[in-house]
């Protein structure tokens, strides 16, 4: 019994890791979009990756 209630544990902690990882991704917005523009410029630039920064150029920039 105590087998069960310990597989049932673990697969009710993913699931709940799983929702929390997708709501997370939900929040950020669109690349290229206005707000993501903003956040882009309120960020310190020197965390920017390489993709951001082109992303950046290429969608806020021009």
């Amino acid at each position: 019994m105590s087998y069960i209630n310990n597989n049932v544990l673990k697969l009710g902690s993913l699931a709940l890791a799983s929702m929390f990882v997708i709501g997370l991704s939900g929040c950020a917005p669109e690349v290229g979009s206005e707000q993501w523009c903003k956040q882009m410029s309120e960020k310190d630039k020197g965390d920017w990756t390489a993709n951001e920064a082109a992303d950046y150029a290429k969608h806020c920039v021009f």
